[in-house]
């Protein structure tokens, strides 16, 4: 865990799976297309406080879903790439585009699909839930299942990591900040 804690204090970019990650997994499709995906409200806060903290946050995902686009507003999060069989190609790709180093951005992903991500990323993150083989690779691995907070405490990890949190948790003491959540 110190290692992690070392290596999450470089981070300047979590990068995010969907299904699985930000949600439990369920997919809700009716006749005409996706009905719905459940969303946790703590780690939607978690994502508004790196946001707000400097940490840039992207979600790479192989499906397509304009449900996905509407919790990224939300949230403020810019950095959208949906249909996306590569997703270690995106991560090096935002890396040179941002000038970060693979040890400045950490990736969650909970599937085998997420394997190359996983291990091109400083910091490999997964839900309790995740593959067997993903949890093998993972450096930080959530003491709570994908949608159920496990984004929330990688988070927060990050945030530790970097000497922000207390900031935060003092700013709320003083008065709500208006995160999204």
């Amino acid at each position: 865990m110190m290692s992690d804690v070392k290596n999450a204090a470089k981070i300047k970019l979590l990068a995010l799976d969907v299904d699985g990650v930000l949600t439990d997994g369920s997919l809700n499709i009716g006749a005409e297309g996706e009905l719905f995906k459940a969303f946790n409200a703590r780690d939607g806060l978690g994502l508004s406080c790196l946001l707000r903290s400097g940490v840039r946050v992207a979600i790479i995902t192989g499906r397509k879903s304009a449900i996905i686009h509407r919790r990224a507003e939300e949230l403020g999060i810019t950095e959208i790439y949906e249909g996306i069989k590569d997703k270690r190609k995106i991560l090096a790709d935002l890396a040179e585009q941002g000038g970060l180093a693979r040890e400045e951005i950490a990736y969650m992903g909970d599937d085998l699909n997420d394997l190359p991500a996983l291990t091109y990323a400083g910091l490999a993150c997964a839900p309790a839930d995740a593959a067997p083989e993903v949890l093998a690779v993972s450096r930080f691995i959530s003491t709570k299942c994908g949608g159920r907070g496990a984004v929330r405490e990688a988070a927060e990890l990050i945030l530790k990591a970097q000497g922000k949190w207390t900031e935060i948790v003092d700013a709320y003491l003083k008065q709500g900040q208006g995160d999204s959540q």
